[in-house]
């Protein structure tokens, strides 16, 4: 399967290629003067079309084909992330030959390529593919509308319209890696229908529905035999309302944001383990888990999974603010799993569990650079860059989360994060980010970990054995070097 799929991106990879290349080499043999003529012609199945030029143009270095008459549009949109990260002053944590350690390394953290339309003025299409570490991935594949005033239309695989950190595409990011609350909580990308609403500046919402996750391969084997014995994968509702105080000012501006989300218990981020069997990891589950804020090394320390949820309601809470070039922001984002008391297969009692974060952050560019942000979509874009040879951003962070509730104990943790970017050009830029990391003494990698010591002074992974020296700690530096073309 994964063969096929393989042989399925790169044939689309090479279509692109070829189209984008035969359409600039057409575009520049004709006349530069723009022109909505249309010919006659036939496509390769041999049905009668019409033709019209394309004007090539390079938008911050990035190819460009258009007729702003006809209303099409049509560009490539690729991204290479390469990011290296070296751990140190580790205590507790996963152990090698008797003493903590955590495996530096380096990795391709995104390496996407994108196609994206506009056509005939109101329609948008995208295909966004994912080839980190040779493994792929679909991340968008999107139809949009946008035909009715003030009204936009999505449907396809995309991120649902919670948390704008989440939202933010990773190319603008602050830190190279989201904060804790945000990788564990905010849905992602899924399959679904949204609807985009924005009458004046100062206000947009959004509301709509997804289905399933369609990452890979397993997922989508995960949704069939899931299918086939009958359980659906359930339906999540998703609702955003955000405010934008001077919002028709460029480089000032506040927003205050809430997110609502009612999230059916029907998983298939993990693999199935037995349809026979009332508990079947992915069905009917909570597996909460996340990393603190690094992507090299892939212990996770938080963690935990549950299972007898009948659903789940999801709530965050945004401030933000710039101005010339300071911005700051944050979230507070919470997760209430409702239990069914019902479920045969429960793996812990009824109770009502409760789980939240927060993250607040702030950055400024140093040479007289602006902070740009995006009213259409409410998040932070591009910064403006104050020098002809780039600009410099610094940054600060603290995020904080915790899986502790009700009998379940996955951990807390929190970071201190301090970062530097060099923004270079429009299309490259390089990140150095260093980060002090702590969990509690509950945070064991699934009883992998080391916690503490014992009263032997001995490691150990139970917490209830642990006397003292609590809690698996370690300092990061992670550096990314980054261009979009």
């Amino acid at each position: 399967m994964k063969t096929k799929q393989m042989k399925a991106v790169k044939c689309l990879f090479f279509a692109a290629l070829f189209l984008c290349l035969h359409t600039n080499l057409f575009a520049q043999s004709v006349s530069r003067t723009t022109t909505t003529s249309e010919e006659e012609a036939v496509n390769q199945y041999g049905v009668k079309v019409t033709s019209y030029p394309l004007k090539p143009t390079a938008q911050n270095e990035i190819l460009v084909l258009e007729n702003r008459e006809k209303g099409y549009k049509f560009w490539m949109d690729n991204r290479v992330q390469f990011d290296a990260a070296h751990y140190f002053s580790q205590k507790n944590g996963m152990l090698k030959e008797g003493k903590p350690y955590m495996a530096d390394g380096v990795s391709l953290r995104r390496v996407r390529m994108a196609v994206k339309a506009e056509i005939a003025h109101d329609w948008y299409g995208e295909v966004d593919l994912n080839f980190a570490n040779g493994v792929f991935e679909l991340e968008d594949a999107i139809v949009q509308y946008t035909g009715l005033k003030n009204f936009a239309f999505v449907a396809g695989n995309f991120k649902e319209d919670f948390s704008m950190e989440e939202t933010t595409t990773s190319r603008y990011t602050t830190f190279m890696e989201r904060a804790m609350v945000v990788a564990a909580f905010a849905p992602g990308r899924h399959i679904g229908i949204q609807a985009l609403w924005q009458q004046v500046d100062w206000l947009r919402a959004s509301a709509g529905l997804s289905w399933q996750l369609v990452d890979t391969w397993e997922t989508r084997y995960n949704v069939e035999e899931y299918n086939k014995s009958g359980k659906p994968m359930g339906t999540n509702f998703t609702g955003k309302i955000v405010l934008m105080p001077w919002a028709s000012q460029e480089f000032k501006g506040l927003h205050f944001g809430y997110n609502a989300s009612y999230r059916s218990a029907k998983k298939t981020d993990d693999n199935m383990i037995d349809l026979d069997k009332l508990v079947g990891r992915g069905y009917q589950g909570n597996y909460f888990s996340c990393r603190n804020a690094t992507a090299i090394n892939r212990t996770k320390y938080l963690s935990c999974e549950y299972y007898g949820v009948k659903h789940d309601i999801l709530q965050g809470y945004e401030l933000a603010g710039y101005i010339n070039g300071f911005r700051a922001n944050g979230e507070l984002i919470t997760n209430t799993s409702v239990m069914d008391k019902n479920y045969e297969g429960a793996t812990v009692n009824d109770k009502t569990k409760f789980f939240w974060g927060y993250y607040v952050q702030a950055s400024y560019l140093l040479f007289g650079g602006k902070q740009r942000y995006d009213i259409s979509q409410s998040e932070f874009s591009q910064p403006k860059r104050g020098r002809e040879w780039g600009d410099v951003e610094v940054m600060a962070r603290f995020d904080y989360i915790n899986f502790n509730s009700q009998d379940i104990y996955g951990g807390s943790g929190q970071n201190i994060a301090l970062g530097m970017v060099y923004h270079i050009n429009n299309n490259v830029k390089m990140m150095l980010n260093y980060q002090i990391s702590k969990n509690d003494k509950y945070a064991n990698n699934k009883g992998k970990a080391a916690i503490g010591r014992d009263g032997n002074g001995d490691y150990t992974s139970n917490p209830k054995l642990a006397v003292t020296d609590f809690g698996a700690r370690f300092n990061v530096i992670q550096a990314r070097i980054e261009i979009d073309f």
